[in-house]
C-alpha cells in the first residue's frame, strides 16, 4: 500500500476518533501519534495525515456545506461514521490540496472498501462524482493536474 493511502487512512481514523470521542483538534494528532506504535508511516506521510485532518476539522462548516449540496435525502449526522469522515475528507483534499480530483475519489474508493460496505462505495462515490462535476464548473483543473499522478498515489497492494 503506498505512504499516502496509509495517510489518508491514518487521517480518516483521526477524523474518527474526533466524531465519536469528541477530541478536540489541537489534542487530536498529538493523541494518535503517541498511541501508533506500528512505526511503519514514515514523517512525509505522517506530516501530510495530520494535514488532511486538521484541514477537515478546520474547514468543516466548508466541507459539509459541499456534501449536503449533494448527499440529497441524506442528513450528515444520519450517515455511518466511516462513511461521513470519508466523505469529509475527500471533499476537504478536492478544496485544499493539489491532488488531482479523480485520484482523490478512488483514494476514497478504495479505502471505503477497506473500512465500509459495498454499498456505501458506491453512495461515496456518487455524492464524491457530482461534487467534482460542480467544482469542474466552477474551476476546472488544469489537463496537465488532471492527468498528472504521483507514483504513490496509484501503488496498489
Amino acid at each position: 500500500m503506498g505512504s499516502r493511502r496509509k495517510a489518508r487512512e491514518c487521517a480518516l481514523q483521526m477524523l474518527f476518533a474526533a466524531d465519536v470521542a469528541g477530541t478536540r483538534s489541537d489534542q487530536l494528532a498529538r493523541t494518535f501519534w503517541s498511541e501508533l506504535s506500528d512505526g511503519e508511516l514514515e514523517p512525509g506521510a505522517q506530516e501530510f495525515a495530520t494535514r488532511l485532518a486538521m484541514g477537515t476539522l478546520a474547514h468543516l462548516d466548508e466541507v459539509d456545506e459541499r456534501i449536503k449540496s449533494r448527499a440529497e435525502h441524506w442528513r450528515i449526522s444520519r450517515m455511518a461514521l466511516v462513511d461521513r469522515n470519508l466523505l469529509r475528507l475527500a471533499v476537504y483534499e478536492f478544496l485544499h490540496e493539489s491532488t488531482p480530483r479523480t485520484v482523490t475519489i478512488n483514494e476514497a474508493l478504495e479505502i471505503a472498501r477497506r473500512f465500509s460496505t459495498w454499498e456505501a462505495t458506491q453512495f461515496i462515490n456518487g455524492i464524491l462524482d457530482a461534487i467534482k462535476r460542480d467544482l469542474d464548473r466552477e474551476s476546472p483543473e488544469p489537463e496537465s493536474a488532471a492527468q498528472a499522478v504521483s507514483d504513490d498515489d496509484t501503488e496498489s497492494e
